[in-house]
């Protein structure tokens, strides 16, 4: 997740799809390879491990289940598995039909500057499909907040199953009632060699921020904004890195108030354990709680953000993606925004996005966004 770059090739190896296992022998050559390329390669070597045997137990199980039912069933269990979600994300959208909406929302510059990047939708619903258009949009920019398209379809999968009953199964029938416009060479719907790491953890928060405001302008009800960002803090020194994500207040909505301290929109993260991160790393947590006074207020008040303090014990470098800095969660329906977010080292503020060099001692502390509030407080 590094600040600052400006291609691809400057955010990490770049893997090509390669077989690391052939027929059950693994590359030992290419694994190498990968290892030199990072700081902790023993550590990565075991999670590589971990990955394969998870894949070794999976392949096992599907080769089970294609030898008790037969290949020919198993297909079509699947091909019936994605056409019944198809078949239930049409039938939510058909009473819609019609429907038109419009949000433009941004992304509080790309690293290099701080010139907002606008996310522009407009959406109908048109033959029980949803159409999106994302014509207005940034154009790619220099930093790493751009995402491929893959990333804004994931966006508005998102927002899309947050329509859905519970029980409608997750997976890429829900796909097939979407339709795209996406600029090329936009800043969501990135061409090589942009650089795009923040894009995949930023840049999708957004899209799927402005998807489900436009859901509200035509009408559809939806929560008020949640943190919308991951908060990514990177620490790195000798020998060692550290990287995670931290969660905030989610926004209120008709059925109840946003919950607390929680990851919210394009995130399926946990923070990382107190203990774990003092016991692996240098650092240590002055501080962790829930960010009191963050929430909107409204009929249904949005969540707390939290605050999460580090201190380091050695001279390390911090990097920090974030958004929600400048431009507040919005509430809904009369509901208050959330408050935004802040970066501090040694109580002074730090921007949204930036590198900065750590002296033993040094303390960091997130301040992440609280949510939105819901209806009239």
């Amino acid at each position: 997740m590094p600040q600052g770059a400006t291609e691809l090739v400057q955010e990490g190896l770049i893997v090509p799809p390669i077989r690391l296992v052939r027929a059950g022998v693994l590359d030992e050559d290419l694994l190498a390879l990968i290892l030199a390329n990072v700081r902790t390669p023993e550590e990565r070597r075991g999670d590589l491990g971990a990955q394969l045997a998870a894949c070794t137990v999976g392949a096992a199980g599907w080769r089970a289940l294609a030898a008790r039912l037969g290949m020919a069933r198993l297909d079509v269990a699947c091909d019936a598995l994605l056409d019944y979600a198809e078949r239930r994300v049409r039938a939510r959208l058909a009473p819609l039909e019609g429907r038109m909406g419009y949000a433009r929302d941004c992304l509080e510059g790309d690293g290099l500057t701080d010139t907002d990047i606008a996310v522009v939708v407009t959406l109908r619903v048109e033959q029980s499909t949803l159409r999106l258009d994302f014509t207005g949009s940034a154009p790619q920019v220099a930093g790493n907040v751009n995402c491929p398209a893959a990333v804004t379809r994931a966006a508005a999968v998102f927002a899309l199953r947050t329509l859905l009953d519970d029980d409608v199964p997750t997976n890429d029938g829900i796909a097939r009632a979407l339709a795209f416009v996406l600029p090329d060479r936009s800043a969501v719907n990135a061409a090589w060699p942009a650089a795009v790491a923040a894009g995949n953890v930023e840049m999708s928060q957004r899209v799927a921020d402005t998807i489900l405001a436009a859901f509200g302008n035509a009408g559809i009800d939806v929560p008020a904004q949640g943190q919308g960002t991951m908060n990514n803090v990177t620490f790195g020194g000798a020998g060692w890195t550290f990287y995670e994500t931290l969660g905030g207040g989610q926004g209120g909505s008709a059925s109840g108030p946003g919950p607390s301290g929680v990851h919210v929109g394009m995130s399926n993260t946990l923070n990382t354990r107190v203990e774990s991160l003092e016991r692996s790393t240098p650092l240590r947590i002055e501080r962790y709680a829930l960010r009191e006074g963050s929430s909107g207020a409204g009929a249904h008040g949005g969540g707390e953000g939290i605050v999460r303090a580090y201190r380091a014990t050695t001279a390390c470098t911090v990097t920090l993606l974030t958004e929600r800095r400048r431009h507040a969660p919005r509430g809904v329906a009369g509901g208050s925004n959330g408050a935004p977010g802040r970066n501090l080292l040694n109580g002074e503020v730090l921007p949204a996005k930036c590198r900065i060099a750590l002296r033993a001692g040094d303390v960091v502390t997130i301040e992440t966004p609280g949510g939105g509030g819901y209806g009239t407080p």
